[in-house]
């Protein structure tokens, strides 16, 4: 077995190297005059290894090996983190982590082993006997170049085919194919991804992305998983090298049924609705409502974005129409209903989003009003001062209503800057409880009447999700908003001063293209910023 093969199985090896990848790979880098490479460069930014998601490691077992068990859910830690999942900064290896890779690649191969038909899909050959050499280096280089997001070097490829041996011993050709799904389903490469690229002259510490490693940041922004034997294919062909090439594939690879799929992941994270708090049949209801607005505004008839939080229409089932108290449309796999007088319009009126915020078994005015700062216009609340006991609910007993209660506690000493800030917008939305239904009196208290008006501070005021998005959309501070929330989500971290280029030019093509979704992220990775890699300090 090669000195390569082996620190790759190493679960000590790879906690060193999740530890230290975080800040970026440390290779060299060459001074000298600007190169045409040097002058792209000056938009690189930082970035490090980052490992799979869990959505992300599911997705990859299901395009590699038919495994749609979502074992990784189940077993990896839920990494989502104000507000996405793939935040390389926060996601610490542990030895609970590594032990956890090891069971789930070991069932991963087992599972697949034991499938007649994805059995004969990933091994291209019919071995000839246990100790067919041929048939098991064609299954480690084809089966290797998907896992390992390229093709696997002759040392590689030769401390795969030591594992021939055990197989041998065994008497079956599997023994040996177990053993290298298992090894390469624990192999740092296929784990994280690791971006290396090539030094670019002139530019100290900047690092252009091969063509591989382009592939791969293509295709889980757009995909969520590992890039397809096509996307590799041009990664062979050097197809990937500029700008322009990257928009080509960007392009075909937005109107394959993955990118509806990322696209509709991006949301659930952003908008707090990728796990809901309901039972699971309304669960499943909800966010079919909510994909179905989001693949019609995006994909199936594209339209200015914001058309996502005026839409007057939604579609329902017979069910969640009862559910909203709406007229029923006849249906109960679900049809396009108009909103009519109900006083409702877009993403902001579904149940999905309004779950966000729920406390003390209700909804909480605070944390809705923190949910709309932060998320929809990407401004920060402080926490609360730790003397304050932000988990006891205002007024501290159950008598009185919500809005005199919340009044006296955000006066309460130091509380009245943030919660001005919070309140009057959560305010705004208390006539829709946590499942998106409309009430006109609080819960168990009829004598508290709800109005239901709110006020973005500084924009205006506002009654209903209806009225907050035309607020929000007023601001202009969602358009803001929503470009950076997709680059954060591309680029894995939070944006800081030296993203504030490439903010402003995606910023202003999504003006410039009548705010098309699908165009802001083709064009995110037709940026510079996307092709280069800036070594961390």
């Amino acid at each position: 077995m090669s000195d390569r093969l082996e620190r790759r199985w190493s679960t000590a090896a790879l906690l060193l190297f999740a530890g230290v990848s975080a800040s970026g790979c440390v290779v060299g880098n060459l001074d000298g005059e600007d190169s045409v490479d040097a002058v792209h460069a000056r938009q690189a930014v930082e970035s490090g290894a980052r490992r799979l998601t869990r959505v992300e490691y599911d997705n990859t077992l299901r395009d590699l090996l038919g495994d749609n068990s979502r074992s990784g859910f189940a077993e990896l830690p839920e990494d989502v983190n104000d507000p996405f999942d793939n935040n390389y900064k926060t996601q610490l290896p542990s030895p609970s982590l590594i032990e956890a890779f090891e069971k789930l690649a070991q069932e991963a191969a087992l599972r697949a082993l034991a499938d007649p038909a994805i059995h004969a899909k990933i091994i291209p050959c019919t071995p000839m006997g246990p100790a067919d050499e041929a048939c098991l280096r064609k299954f480690i280089t084809t089966f290797g170049r998907r896992a390992l997001r390229r093709s696997l070097a002759e040392d590689e490829i030769q401390g795969y085919l030591a594992l021939q041996a055990y197989a041998v011993e065994g008497a079956s050709f599997d023994i040996g194919v177990e053993l290298v799904l298992r090894a390469m389903l624990q192999d740092v490469e296929f784990l994280y991804r690791v971006e290396v690229g090539t030094p670019v002259a002139g530019a100290p510490g900047t690092f252009k992305l091969d063509d591989h490693e382009m592939a791969m940041r293509l295709s889980y922004f757009l995909w969520g998983t590992t890039p397809s034997d096509a996307l590799l294919d041009l990664a062979d062909a050097g197809s990937l090298s500029t700008p322009a090439d990257v928009r080509s594939a960007a392009v075909t690879m937005m109107s394959d049924p993955n990118a509806r799929e990322r696209v509709n992941r991006f949301h659930a994270l952003w908008l707090s609705f990728h796990q809901l708090p309901h039972p699971p049949a309304l669960t499943s209801e909800l966010r079919a409502e909510t994909a179905a607005l989001i693949n019609r505004v995006v994909f199936d008839e594209p339209q200015d974005y914001f058309d996502l939080f005026t839409f007057n229409e939604t579609f329902l089932t017979d069910d969640l129409a009862d559910h909203y108290g709406l007229p029923k449309p006849g249906s109960t796999t679900g049809a396009w209903v108009p909103y009519g007088s109900s006083g409702r319009k877009g993403i902001l009126s579904h149940g999905s989003v309004l779950s966000a915020g729920t406390k003390f078994a209700d909804t909480s005015p605070t944390q809705r009003g923190k949910f709309v700062r932060n998320r929809l216009l990407c401004q920060e609340i402080p926490p609360p001062p730790a003397n304050v006991k932000a988990d006891a609910p205002p007024g501290g007993v159950a008598t009185g209503c919500k809005i005199d209660k919340y009044k006296e506690h955000a006066q309460a000493g130091s509380c009245k800057g943030c919660h001005s800030q919070m309140d009057p917008i959560g305010f705004g939305l208390e006539a829709y409880d946590s499942g998106g239904v409309f009430r006109s009196t609080e819960i168990g208290k009829p004598e508290c009447a709800i109005s239901g008006d709110g006020e973005l501070t500084g924009v205006g005021t506002f009654n209903g999700p209806a009225g907050l998005a035309d607020r929000l959309i007023e601001s202009g501070e969602l358009e803001r908003c929503v470009v950076t929330q997709v680059y954060r989500f591309a680029m894995g971290r939070r944006e800081t001063t030296a993203d504030k280029s490439a903010l402003d030019d995606l910023g202003a093509h999504f003006k410039n293209d009548k705010h098309a979704f699908d165009q802001l992220m083709i064009e995110l990775v037709s940026t510079d910023a996307f092709g280069f890699r800036k070594q961390e300090d």
